[in-house]
């Protein structure tokens, strides 16, 4: 497992910190995870960011390897922004048994709109009955950003569109 750290003063002698977990594929990152990322740092100490290995996945935008070293270089200026400290992860297998190992209480989780609504509450029912243990936390996208879907950002770049008003520019680049 990669892990990578930033900074985070949050916590202080003999107090436990909170680790939230937020899990994705991150093909691409784009500003609505950015989005998430942000909001959740107000919540928790560590922000353990997971990129799930699915090798079922149609054709990958990036490697795995990539996204990794996009998310690195994407929260380094957000951890001492927000005085959050982040590991950039990455995990096969169940996502709640990711989120135990990397000791996260809670799993954040960002919703566009209904359909995404009706999804995480299906996923919250059955991640209850495995880990009661832990909480999820929605996260309503900001109006901004609510459009954005990686799959459709995915899908306009593989057509040669432009995607710069969905993603950071840290994506742009790896994408020339």
């Amino acid at each position: 497992m990669r892990v990578t750290k930033t900074s985070n003063n949050k916590g202080e002698r003999g107090v436990s910190k909170l680790v939230g977990f937020y899990p994705g594929s991150f093909d691409p990152l784009t500003n609505g995870h950015l989005d998430v990322i942000e909001r959740a740092c107000k919540l928790v100490d560590t922000l353990v960011v997971a990129v799930g290995i699915n090798p079922g996945k149609k054709t990958p935008l990036f490697a795995h390897a990539d996204r990794l070293l996009i998310l690195e270089q994407a929260l380094a200026p957000v951890g001492k922004r927000t005085d959050t400290e982040f590991r950039v992860v990455d995990f096969a297998g169940l996502m709640v048994n990711a989120a135990r190992e990397n000791g996260a209480k809670l799993i954040i989780r960002g919703l566009r709109d209904t359909t995404d609504y009706n999804y995480e509450m299906q996923m919250v029912g059955m991640n209850a009955q495995m880990a009661p243990d832990l909480q999820t936390v929605f996260l309503p996208s900001s109006p901004p950003v609510r459009h954005i879907s990686a799959t459709l950002v995915r899908q306009i770049a593989e057509m040669g569109g432009d995607i710069s008003a969905f993603v950071p520019q840290i994506v742009l680049k790896a994408l020339k």
